[in-house]
């Protein structure tokens, strides 16, 4: 089972939905983050005949050195912003710089809520068990700001799956989830895609097509 590298991300969804089969008393919701949850979500939900919906975040890169979560923003009225406070002491930004990330992502946002849900109801979290869905953690940032904005809805129980995290990021996020059930925990761990024999990125029909496969 915790075989790496995962093949891709529809074999990592696969394994994680043999673990999650029989967690829950009543029908979950899955909720994937975009883009790269959404095929390892797609096949945990049409195992679980569970409802599949999104969770919008996306993470704001460090100035000068953009594939380090600095801080993530999930929608939501309001949205929340979640800073990553390790990165946080050493890196300096100016006043503007998360006003404007934090702008910009959100824009990005709307872009994809209208492409891949376009004005389609969310589904209603409030009571019931989620579970929620990524390719892959790293620093955790952007599941936390997830996890955060989550609970405002008041699930009954939230549930984080990933097929592959560092040991000490899901540790610290623990704390903040009813279970996190994760497939490998490899040490070292290296960037999320080299423990994936394919990790490629996602276009919009891409996660389109995924989507529409549990519809």
């Amino acid at each position: 089972m915790n075989i790496l590298p995962i093949s891709d991300r529809v074999d990592g969804g696969r394994q994680l939905a043999l673990l999650l089969a029989g967690r829950f008393d009543s029908t979950p919701v899955v909720l994937a983050l975009p883009r790269g949850g959404v095929p390892v979500a797609a096949e945990i939900a049409r195992a679980l005949k569970a409802p599949l919906d999104l969770l919008f975040v996306r993470k704001i890169g460090a100035p000068f050195e953009p594939e380090l979560a600095y801080a993530a923003v999930v929608d939501g009225s309001p949205p929340q912003t979640v800073v990553n406070d390790d990165v946080a002491r050493w890196v300096e930004v100016d006043e503007h710089f998360l006003v404007d990330a934090t702008r910009r992502e959100l824009d990005e946002i709307a872009r994809r809520r209208a492409v891949y849900v376009a004005g389609r109801a969310a589904e209603d979290v409030r009571g019931r068990h989620v579970v929620l869905v990524d390719d892959g953690l790293a620093t955790g940032t952007t599941a936390r700001a997830a996890i955060l904005a989550l609970r405002r809805n008041a699930p009954a129980s939230i549930t984080l799956a990933v097929p592959v995290a560092p040991a000490d990021t899901a540790l610290e996020l623990g704390p903040l989830v009813d279970a996190i059930v994760c497939l490998a925990m490899p040490e070292p761990f290296h960037a999320i895609g080299c423990h994936y024999d394919d990790f490629h990125q996602l276009s919009d029909e891409e996660v389109m097509a995924a989507l529409a496969s549990v519809q």
